[in-house]
């Protein structure tokens, strides 16, 4: 019996859905760190055990291809908080750095769809 493509374990649509799967928990994980970094009374030991235990969970996904820049730079954005957070830190010399890259990174994502190159031909030709 021969699988079509959707139905085939090792086809295009696993791939797809692991794809899927690594953005979400990207978009979860910043998303967290930012309400965590805004909250004054989080505490290092909060964030460092939040922030490993969702780590752990897109270890286990393995290496990913991601397609768009912004999901590269949260993976990069995370990896690179995870050296920080292993090392010895001051959660207070941190927070506003870390904010301001979440911040970066959502402008990246937010540039990719304020800007359509359909929707801007149309607004000069009227």
């Amino acid at each position: 019996m021969k699988w079509s493509n959707s139905k085939n374990p090792k086809g295009k649509s696993i791939a797809t859905f692991e794809r899927q799967k690594c953005i979400n928990l990207l978009e979860k994980i910043t998303k967290n760190l930012f309400r965590m970094f805004r909250d004054s009374s989080t505490t290092s030991t909060q964030l460092v055990e939040r922030f490993f235990f969702l780590k752990k969970k897109l270890d286990e996904l393995g290496n990913i291809y991601l397609d768009t820049d912004h999901h590269r730079e949260m993976k990069t954005y995370i990896d690179n908080l995870a050296n920080t957070l292993s090392s010895d830190f001051n959660l207070d010399d941190i927070r506003d750095v870390n904010m301001t890259r979440l911040n970066r990174i959502q402008k990246l994502k937010n540039a990719n769809s304020y800007k359509r190159e359909k929707h801007v031909k149309k607004i000069y030709e009227q």
